[in-house]
């Protein structure tokens, strides 16, 4: 899960493994395979970023 901020400021904690796209139009619009899209504040690498350190988390052992 990552956390983004809508554009009216209001955060959203959504599915990474949901993502399909990410634009910047020029706002940045998250397209998830639901259907849905979000309009985020967040730069498109802003939002790959938070993708990857969340996978990264995943793969990482606990102990």
């Amino acid at each position: 899960m990552v956390k983004l901020s809508r554009i009216n400021g209001a955060e959203v904690t959504v599915n990474a493994e949901l993502i399909e796209t990410i634009e910047a139009t020029p706002d940045t619009i998250v397209s998830l395979t639901t259907g849905k899209k979000l309009i985020v504040v967040e730069s498109v690498d802003q939002v790959i970023e938070k993708v990857m350190t969340y996978r990264r988390a995943l793969a990482t052992p606990l102990c």
